[in-house]
């Protein structure tokens, strides 16, 4: 079966259910809904990796999933031990159920990011140890007594992990993230209007401001191997491209700028992005004419969106077939080093 690679596909393990469970984000996913329910069927659709997941995967054509821990995943434990310690829980038990079909499954690791030596070591093992073919974070790293700081990660205090990152010559996938709490208070921006919570508005602009602070701290110029992916057609920033590197070239940004090149260059040289939960046949088009069709591939965002809507979007796409097939396929197998034919 050559079917299609979809990359950015959600799951969760009892131990992250137990630690975690979906009843914080109850009324921010579903407003107006129960919160002292939790989400038990939506926990059912993360839990469920070699049932309905794979009869879709069969039924629709999805050869191949890469799997990650749902966000927030470590990046919302503000404790670092307890963080280090769901990383490595859920990469074991993930692992684990890739073994038991790894012909359609792999998995990209979940990742403390409160140091970089951690985040750095788990990686390590996740690849070398565990057979993982990258790693996942989502956004910022919570930190603080009460979750309340935000740790981004284009600092030089991180310059040990992507040194990593660049040696395993894996990629990482920038995932976004629900809003904190403290950032959902009376007279804040997303507290006064919790309708622009969530995929719709808020993960694509929170996000995007960390992968613009990522491409212009200097890290790709300092470790120029080092490849990342954004999804959701690359949050939005393809679209902006043009008007941010003409401004950053500006003379008078050009002698104080971090970075030495501009972003379309690492737009071009250190990103992908996928569809994932983003079916705009348009949008992707104009990324492929934007960035390269190299750096343009497919994902669903399972199972926040349904495999049925992603394949169902994917056989309208009218690009021509070497190209769809890139996208579909063979730009996975290639970045993420995937064990199938191209």
């Amino acid at each position: 079966m050559k079917g299609t690679i979809a990359i950015e596909e959600a799951i969760i393990d009892l131990a992250g259910v137990e630690a975690h469970t979906f009843a914080q984000f109850q009324s921010l996913m579903r407003p107006g809904s129960d919160q002292t329910t939790g989400l038990s069927a939506h926990e059912k659709r993360l839990l469920d990796i070699h049932d309905e997941r794979l009869k879709n995967m069969d039924k629709h054509g999805v050869e191949y999933m890469l799997l990650s821990l749902t966000s927030p995943g470590a990046q919302g434990e503000a404790d670092p031990e307890k963080a280090k310690k769901m990383a490595q829980v859920a990469n074991d038990y993930l692992a684990g159920e890739v073994k038991k079909n790894p012909k359609r499954f792999g998995a990209l690791a979940a990742l403390s990011m409160h140091n970089a030596k951690d985040a750095a070591d788990e990686l390590r093992r996740a690849v070398k140890e565990l057979g993982m073919f990258g790693g996942l974070v989502n956004d910022f790293q919570s930190k603080g007594a009460e979750a309340e700081e935000k740790v981004y990660f284009d600092t030089p205090n991180y310059d040990p992990f992507w040194e990593t990152v660049q040696e395993l010559d894996v990629p990482i996938y920038f995932h976004p993230r629900y809003a904190i709490p403290q950032d959902l208070v009376a007279g804040t921006k997303y507290g006064d209007r919790k309708h622009l919570l969530g995929a719709g508005v808020q993960f694509h602009l929170d996000l995007s401001w960390h992968l613009y602070a990522v491409c212009s701290s200097g890290i790709f110029d300092r470790f120029p191997k080092v490849q990342i992916v954004a999804g959701h057609l690359g949050e939005g920033i393809p679209f902006n491209l043009w008007r941010a590197s003409h401004w950053i070239n500006h003379p008078f940004k050009r002698g104080t700028r971090p970075m030495k090149e501009d972003y379309s260059y690492y737009w071009t040289h250190n990103v992908s992005i996928t569809t994932s939960g983003n079916y705009n046949t348009r949008g992707l088009k104009f990324c492929i004419e934007e960035i390269g069709l190299d750096r343009c591939l497919y994902a669903i965002d399972t199972p926040y969106e349904t495999v049925e809507e992603g394949q169902n979007w994917w056989k309208t796409v009218d690009l021509p077939a070497n190209q769809k097939e890139a996208v579909a396929r063979k730009n996975a197998v290639r970045l993420f080093k995937l064990p199938l034919e191209e």
